[in-house]
């Protein structure tokens, strides 16, 4: 989901709500940033223009912090638009792996498609996050393996709990990491009222997490809450630190994902 001010007043629009509210989640522990550009008006956009002031905002207040770019055709399918923020080499980006029936709209992604933006992403040395929102993706990602069309190690995003995608059960997340190529790292997502269970089970897996409003604009199962980013990354921390599960410092998520130093 691409929240909108009407949807929350805590989500960051601008580049210079984005870059701080990036800095907050930074100071709290946060390694990863994933980034959707906005227009003028609160859309979408693919302007390489704004993701470059957002991507300068960033690695001004957060130098070491991995940027991972959206890639997404929700809202636009032209592969031309939807790589030209590869041109400004974010560590990585967003590749989801086949279509998707969002509850307010389908998401295309062709094989054609999603074979282009591989070859653009690895033409300008920026490593895939593979979006997975059913088991389908991961026989996908191994075929695209077989072909060179992707490089191991790959990097998995899991999103579990959309209606259209698989269900956010324990035992759909199990399914899910055990289908992964050997050698893969991974993040759980849970959308909506699934986040922070999702999130939970994945540190207890030995897995890593993504929160955020994009996932879910609520704190709280019962919607009675609106959260905010930084509420969201102070939660996870909190449940790490009592499953024993040390937060990575940026060195430390890089060298997990075999990414070099910033592109800064």
């Amino acid at each position: 989901m691409m929240p909108r001010k009407a949807d929350t007043p805590h989500v960051p629009l601008t580049p210079e709500e984005i870059a701080e509210d990036c800095h907050k989640a930074y100071k709290l522990g946060a390694s990863v940033v994933h980034v959707h550009a906005r227009d003028e008006r609160g859309e979408p956009t693919y302007r390489k223009e704004v993701y470059a002031r957002i991507f300068s905002l960033i690695r001004e207040r957060c130098p070491d912090m991995i940027i991972c770019a959206s890639t997404s055709g929700r809202t636009d399918r032209d592969p031309g638009h939807r790589t030209e923020v590869l041109a400004l080499r974010p560590d990585m980006a967003s590749l989801t792996l086949g279509c998707v029936n969002f509850p307010g709209q389908p998401a295309i992604n062709t094989p054609d498609e999603v074979a282009t933006l591989a070859r653009a992403m690895d033409l300008h040395g920026v490593k895939p996050e593979l979006e997975i929102f059913e088991p389908g993706f991961v026989g996908t990602a191994k075929h695209m393996l077989t072909l060179g069309q992707l490089r191991a190690p790959l990097h998995f995003n899991l999103l579990l709990g959309s209606r259209g995608s698989i269900p956010a059960g324990m035992r759909d997340l199990v399914y899910l990491t055990d289908s992964l190529p050997p050698g893969s790292t991974w993040t759980a997502a849970g959308i909506g009222r699934h986040q922070a269970g999702v999130n939970a089970a994945a540190i207890l897996m030995g897995g890593h997490v993504r929160v955020g409003l994009e996932d879910a604009l609520h704190y709280d199962p019962q919607r009675r809450v609106l959260a905010t980013n930084e509420q969201l990354v102070r939660r996870i921390v909190a449940i790490a630190g009592e499953l024993g599960r040390e937060i990575a410092s940026p060195a430390e998520a890089r060298e997990m994902l075999g990414l070099g130093r910033s592109h800064s």
